[in-house]
């Protein structure tokens, strides 16, 4: 099954300033698309070998610093869930909606004893290892992660089902682990609702500030029951279990917690991860976007410098979240300054790419942009300085004749 997989072990070299000694360099073909490698772990914890699937963003092995690092995101199941959580991310990000992210799929070589917070007699499969499994995630795999790829201490963690399960058990347990816990209709029925009366009661007496959660509720109880009027039965006792939780949490609003959840009337226990992954990563990000539109917009009064603090105070926030400096995206900034161009705005422009240069001084597309402007000014002289800094980052033959032309012209003044 793996031969199948859109997989393959690439050289570190390619992602980030670090490099794990034992990767095996697989050249990667001309007709491949890779969103992923596949890396492994022996946890002296477990006992045992565990294979991870990890994304990369493609934007690291383009960083121009070894400081660039980011945000990560630990993906319970991995296997199941890997290349639509990675589908997920990559749009989002693309579109700035949230950060690029690295994604840790995690496997399971015996689930129920990992995801299951006690043990069952009962029960069919070994259970009640999922303290143990956690301080694998915590003492061994993060650690790990955070040595050997370009990984931030920003971390969420996500699971479905007995996953679901096990990140409300990190949430009670290791709520200092992970900044947002993602728990998609997770299995609170478990052990008759032990662990949920347990998890209940911390959440009703600690603070969890700085911390989010988004809960997805998928429909397993069909259309005909009313959501508010759900018999009890052995059918509904899943169901039940999660809406008595969600709506507990719900009145405990001074408990710190950012939390939010959502039914989801149209999707089943199996094709609702998808839908309340996208959801979750909005809602626990809705912070990460700035309002670049309402900064463009035609119709605004403020002024260049009002647009700067506002830009340099939403990444202030954004780095203080993350814990590390996050400067503002080159393209957003190229594209906020090509705005303000069209509509006739050249001094707003001009501060965003004068902010770009300082940013990003080994791009060549800071200084191209700065070129263009001051050809826009009329102003030859600044824009062959601008271009001359292109080539001298990089070979670039359309700025190379045009800079010729602009010589040229120039000289013949």
């Amino acid at each position: 099954m793996k031969n199948l997989l859109l997989f393959t072990f690439i050289i570190f070299s390619l992602i980030g300033c670090k490099q794990k000694k034992d990767t095996i360099n697989i050249k990667k073909q001309k007709n491949e698309i890779i969103i992923g490698q596949i890396d492994s772990l022996y946890s002296n914890i477990l006992n045992e070998y565990r294979e991870l699937w990890i994304h990369i963003p493609e934007s690291a092995k383009d960083s121009f610093s070894c400081k660039t690092k980011y945000p990560v995101l630990y993906l319970l199941d991995g296997p199941s869930h890997f290349s639509s959580v990675t589908g997920i991310i990559e749009n989002l990000s693309h579109s700035l909606t949230v950060p690029e992210m690295i994604i840790v799929g995690i496997t399971n070589t015996n689930r129920t004893l990992d995801l299951t917070p006690s043990y069952v007699a009962r029960a069919k499969y070994q259970s009640g290892g999922g303290n143990k499994f956690l301080d694998f995630i915590e003492k061994e795999l993060i650690p790990h992660i955070e040595k050997t790829y370009p990984a931030s201490i920003y971390k969420t963690f996500t699971g479905h089902s007995l996953g679901g399960l096990s990140v409300i058990n990190a949430l009670i347990n290791k709520q200092k682990l992970f900044n947002n816990y993602i728990a998609i209709d997770p299995s609170l029925s478990w052990d008759n609702r032990a662990f949920l009366n347990v998890a209940d009661s911390i959440l009703s007496t600690n603070k969890f500030n700085n911390r989010g959660l988004y809960v997805g509720v998928a429909n397993t109880i069909g259309t005909e029951m009313d959501l508010d009027s759900i018999p009890d039965t052995d059918f509904t006792f899943h169901i039940k279990s999660i809406l008595q939780f969600v709506n507990s949490l719900e009145t405990k609003k001074d408990n710190g917690l950012l939390f939010k959840w959502k039914y989801y009337n149209n999707d089943t226990h199996a094709s609702v991860p998808l839908i309340s992954e996208y959801d979750a990563l909005r809602f626990l990000f809705a912070w990460y976007t700035l309002n670049a539109y309402e900064l463009t917009s035609r119709n605004s009064t403020l002024t260049a410098q009002e647009i700067m603090k506002l830009i340099n105070a939403h990444y202030a926030n954004i780095s203080d979240q993350f814990g590390y400096e996050v400067f503002p995206p080159e393209r957003l900034i190229n594209s906020m300054g090509g705005l303000f161009m069209s509509n006739k705005m050249p001094k707003k422009a001009y501060t965003l790419f004068k902010l770009n240069i300082k940013n990003y001084p080994k791009s060549t597309n800071v200084y191209e942009s700065m070129g263009d402007y001051y050809l826009s000014q009329s102003d030859t002289l600044n824009a062959i300085k601008e271009f001359k800094n292109v080539l001298k980052i990089g070979e670039n033959k359309t700025i190379k004749k045009k800079l010729e032309r602009l010589i040229n012209r120039f000289n013949k003044k």
